[in-house]
């Protein structure tokens, strides 16, 4: 299941869809640093778990470990007896409070201890609704993973995804552990290609509503959308450039399938070709710098991944292992590329080092698609099946851990994950 042949988006079929998703994890990498996450005073008997939240968010990071609390509540104020948290196996504690101070409103206060040391590694507060104590527990996952990694964490970001239920499409938007989505598109049409813009606020797809393939920018907040892309013949694959004023797409008004610039701020915009090439050219992907746009063509005699400058050029082939490898996706510091590769007829995600060319891979599922990594580059997530159903995963770049993100039943694809929000 791929969109090099955007044909096959029009046959595929699912059942039910969830909005709510149940996390698994499962494995663990070579090092983690252990850490007990006590239950935050206060937040006996209310339904999101501040604690069980974050400490999720840490463990499908792959960079933790969770030790076992053993029923502990305690608050930031609280001078726990580290000596005998480190005994039970935790580096670091992490406690807290959740208070209600007005109607529909509470506080959330935290503070991180590291139990070698011994020290107190600070704390912080935040109010917000109930509808919001997700969101801020996933800020506070944010904040350890920063305090003990020194990296930026991700899990208070959004994730894009599309649904299919009977004859209903949906795009949705969700946390990034797949909870509260929100449904921004419904459709008796498919979707697909979601793409989020850099500032996080606006998501580029495809819809099927004009019974061919045109291009929308939808603003997520207010859910005012605008058609950028509706050229003769397909519009496909949008792609954003890192400052958010270009698309790369892919059309075929001049024949066949090309690759093509537009810039989304113009009224009634000319998109720029940029190669003539008999092949299909489609899925373009900027790197991080806005200099280059890595794709998939045909032209070698079957798909692979290419490069070439976003001024245009000679294309440069960058994928060699396998005969068949499309959806690329690249890392935030473009040390890694993500794709998918089909392996003896199975498709699974791969991931090569751009500076030695070395690639390995991380899945042994049979149905991957549309890798898309976290925004800190640790992470990547993908739709895929398994064990005869339709789920959303994430996993370390180096496979050791992964996250089933999957409903009891639903058809789930086409994920993207969303770049880092300032707070």
């Amino acid at each position: 299941m791929t969109k090099f042949f955007l044909c096959l988006v029009l046959i595929l079929t699912g059942s039910k869809a969830m909005s709510q998703f149940r996390v698994e994890v499962s494995g663990s990498g070579l090092t983690q640093f252990p850490i007990a996450v006590a239950g935050f005073k206060g937040n006996e008997g209310m339904t999101q778990k501040i604690a069980a939240i974050v400490q999720a968010d840490l463990e499908r990071s792959g960079q933790f470990r969770a030790v076992d609390p053993v029923g502990a509540v305690l608050d930031e104020n609280a001078r726990p007896d580290l000596p005998s948290w480190r005994k039970q196996g935790a580096d670091a504690l992490l406690t807290g409070s959740i208070t209600r101070v007005g109607d529909d409103r509470y506080e959330v206060r935290f503070r991180l201890w590291d139990s070698v040391r011994a020290q107190d590694l600070g704390g912080q507060s935040h109010a917000a609704p109930a509808a919001e104590l997700r969101r801020v527990a996933h800020r506070i996952a944010d904040a350890v993973y920063e305090k003990l990694t020194g990296e930026k964490g991700v899990f208070a970001t959004r994730i894009a995804y599309v649904t299919k239920t009977a004859s209903i499409y949906n795009l949705w938007v969700a946390d990034s552990d797949g909870e509260s989505a929100q449904s921004a598109l419904r459709s008796l049409e498919p979707i697909i290609s979601p793409s989020w813009a850099p500032n996080g606020n606006q998501l580029a797809y495809v819809s099927f509503e004009s019974r061919k393939p045109v291009v929308y920018v939808h603003d997520v907040d207010t859910g005012k959308r605008r058609l950028v892309a509706n050229f003769k013949g397909s519009n496909s694959a949008p792609a954003w450039s890192p400052d958010g004023k270009t698309l790369a797409l892919t059309l075929s008004r001049d024949g066949g399938s090309q690759l093509f610039l537009l810039d989304v701020g113009a009224t009634s915009a000319e998109p720029r070709r940029l190669a003539t090439s008999t092949a299909i050219d489609t899925e373009p992907v900027f790197t991080a710098d806005g200099r280059q746009i890595y794709f998939v063509s045909d032209r070698g005699g079957s798909p692979q991944i290419y490069k070439i400058a976003a001024s245009g050029g000679n294309a440069e082939r960058v994928t060699f292992s396998g005969s068949y490898n499309i959806s690329p996706t690249l890392s935030p510091d473009g040390r890694w590329l993500a794709y998918i590769s089909r392996v003896a007829g199975a498709f699974k995600l791969h991931i090569q080092d751009l500076s030695t060319g070395q690639a390995m891979g991380l899945t042994d599922t049979m149905a991957d698609e549309n890798p898309s990594f976290a925004p800190n580059g640790r992470m990547i997530i993908y739709a895929t099946q398994q064990q005869g159903r339709e789920a959303l995963m994430t996993t370390t770049i180096d496979g050791k851990v992964k996250a089933r993100l999957a409903g009891q039943s639903g058809d789930l694809r086409e994920p993207d994950w969303g770049p880092l929000i300032p707070q």
